[in-house]
């Protein structure tokens, strides 16, 4: 079962992610939050934990950024802030908000700006220099000779999104749109907020946050809130005060961020740094009366959607709150009429956190009061009734506690969103929604290899579409695709079974479509993290749209790339400092292309410790010595991956 959830869980956050960092965010930050939490609990080795990011935006330029732009440890509770903290023992605590916009790196050259990049994948990003450029907040000339990077969030204030953009649904949403515009028109509105700098030239040239602080503000920057504690404890109130009035802030924070005061570049330029973290706010809730159960049907899948009473979260009127799946019904031991927890998981669909069995105290005067409705008695509730078949073909669902879904696989909403998901995945453009669907309705498409066999003049007909704009569908459906092995097979939706499940496959050898056949489900289960649900569903999969993937192939439009042997499948790598021959990052590519897997940090599971300097003191030195993990130099590594 955990298998299951951690394939899931890798996949929602991989495609959070790319929105995310595209500018279309379809989650905030505390519903991210959870789904990250739960997949870093069940699987704390994922690569979507070790690595960051997603694909930066199409129509830019992509430049590299002078430091990666990692993502932060998070600390949800002051319990997991004082086990942060007692780990590292910092003599003093920098506490800056935690500011809740669009991360931005300004790169400087003699002192003039002469880039600024939006956090793409953390490594490169959109040069969206010319609308930056129009922002407040943005110092072009530093009036020295300095050259570097300055880090910092572009907000749309509340005033602005009030008053300006009401339409969107956050200011983040707002900013983040904005920003990317190719026009650059209303990037006026848009205001930088920095909280970070640092040499291109010099390790060394700001010693402490304090020190970097001082020298943002009398560049003429506007700076992060900025305060200074010596005690753990003096942290953990300050939040608490923070968090009572941030709502009178003129821009929205999500947090406090809490850093060492010693700058450390080694610890800056790793993917998750260790020595500053993001000390989130509590999650809100209230108590409402769950009305019904509405369930949202996705390809296969029935998902249950709680309809709760009105309740009032973070500023907005909540009416419709997750419930994941039937276990999490029957575990709650939830009824039609129960008094719920609804906790503030996100502005798009919370999620009941639990049942709300209240006798006395202040949550009965609420469950009592003229804003909720009367919550009478046990003998008021309605057992909750799960679809028994699905509603496109008839056919009788399957109950799998944590998945109800419908087993034809000939059934016709599962086949669209197969074939939704290959537009997807290959970002086929012009193929949209609607298009799909008329086409699938019509008959004309019922499987994936039917869209390399549709002609301009049958779709210029088709729903007076135009000859233009089928020329530039069939244009952009037969572009010629090289897809990794991996890819191609999550294009085929085979339930919960993502390209990343499928590297960890193919990386273990499996790195071809007639081994992957060839393969049984006990062969499969045994390769790491997959186990025998997922081995199953693989398997299954596969046996299912034989035809379709290999017509698809047929086509010509789409080929798979050849994978090198698969030397290092099993192994798995961490670098740390500096190589000669080559760069960090084409040796952590090699790696991938000969199966291995690169982490970025030393964990139990790590192979090996890459470094030209094992001797040092570092962190992950010490790390890998204790745990007994052999620590090997360059040479080493490259006789490794040349033989």
């Amino acid at each position: 079962m955990n298998d299951t959830r951690i394939a899931e869980l890798e996949s929602l956050i991989s495609g959070y992610q790319a929105s995310y960092y595209n500018g279309e965010a379809e989650i905030p930050d505390t519903e991210f939050d959870v789904l990250w939490d739960e997949l870093k609990h069940l699987a704390p080795d994922s690569p979507v934990i070790t690595r960051v990011g997603a694909d930066s935006t199409d129509g830019f330029a992509k430049e590299r950024h002078l430091i990666p732009m990692g993502s932060q440890e998070k600390a949800a509770n002051a319990a997991e802030f004082r086990a942060w903290a007692g780990k590292l023992a910092l003599p003093l605590f920098i506490v800056q908000y935690k500011l809740d916009g669009a991360s931005l790196e300004l790169q400087y050259k003699n002192g003039r700006l002469f880039r600024a990049l939006t956090r793409g994948d953390g490594v490169i990003g959109d040069d969206i220099s010319a609308n930056v450029r129009k922002m407040r907040g943005v110092t072009v000339d530093l009036r020295m000779d300095w050259s570097g990077g300055v880090r910092g969030e572009v907000l749309m204030y509340h005033e602005v999104w009030q008053t300006k953009y009401p339409d969107k649904a956050n200011c983040r949403n707002a900013a983040n749109g904005l920003m990317r515009k190719k026009d650059g028109q209303g990037c006026e509105d848009l205001t930088l907020i920095v909280y970070d700098a640092s040499s291109s030239s010099d390790d060394s040239y700001f010693s402490t946050e304090t020190e970097k602080i001082a020298w943002l503000r009398e560049r003429g920057f506007t700076v992060s809130e900025t305060r200074e504690f010596t005690n753990v404890e003096d942290v953990i109130r300050y939040r608490v005060e923070v968090a009572e009035r941030r709502m009178s802030l003129p821009f929205d924070i999500d947090g406090l961020v809490v850093k060492d005061n010693r700058t450390d570049m080694e610890d800056l330029r790793r993917a998750r740094p260790e020595r500053q973290i993001a000390f989130k706010f509590e999650l809100e809730q209230a108590v409402s009366i769950l009305r019904r159960v509405e369930w949202s049907e996705s390809g296969a899948t029935y998902t249950p959607i709680g309809i709760v009473d009105p309740v009032r979260l973070a500023g907005t009127t909540v009416k419709r709150a997750n419930l994941c799946n039937p276990d999490m019904i029957r575990d709650m031991n939830l009824w039609l009429g129960s008094a719920v927890i609804v906790v503030k998981r996100g502005e798009i669909i919370p999620k009941i956190e639990g049942r709300a069995d209240y006798t006395d105290g202040e949550a009965g005067e609420l469950l009592n009061s003229s804003d909720m409705p009367l919550f009478h008695s046990a003998n008021a509730l309605l057992p909750i009734e799960m679809p028994a078949v699905c509603g496109t073909c008839g056919t009788a669902l399957i109950d799998a506690g944590t998945r109800l879904y419908c087993p034809n696989s000939a059934c016709p909403k599962r086949l669209l969103h197969r074939i939704k998901k290959w537009v997807g995945v290959l970002d086929i453009r012009e193929a949209g929604k609607k298009t799909l669907e008329q086409l699938f309705d019509k008959g004309r498409i019922r499987r994936v290899a039917d869209l390399y066999t549709l002609e301009i003049q049958e779709l210029a007909a088709f729903e007076r579409m135009g000859e233009l704009s089928a020329s530039k569908l069939i244009h952009n459906i037969r572009k010629p695709r090289t897809l990794s092995l991996a890819d191609f097979i999550a294009g085929f939706d085979i339930e919960g079974i993502g390209s990343l499940t499928m590297e960890y496959i193919t990386q273990a050898g499996y790195n071809s479509l007639q081994k992957l056949r060839a393969a049984g489900v006990e062969e499969l289960s045994g390769v790491f993290r997959t186990g025998e649900i997922t081995a199953r569903a693989i398997v299954e999969g596969l046996k299912e749209t034989a035809d379709d993937m290999d017509a698809v192939l047929a086509s010509g439009f789409v080929n798979l790339k050849v994978t090198e042997r698969s030397q290092l499948a099993g192994k798995s790598f961490c670098f740390t400092g500096e190589l000669e021959t080559m760069k960090r990052g084409a040796a952590e590519t090699r790696v991938k292309e000969l199966g291995g897997l690169v982490k970025q940090s030393v964990t139990q599971s790590l192979s090996y410790l890459v470094t030209n300097m094992p001797e040092s003191g570092s962190s992950k030195n010490k790390k890998a010595a204790k745990l007994g993990i052999p620590i090997i130099n360059e040479e080493e590594f490259l006789k490794m991956i040349s033989n």
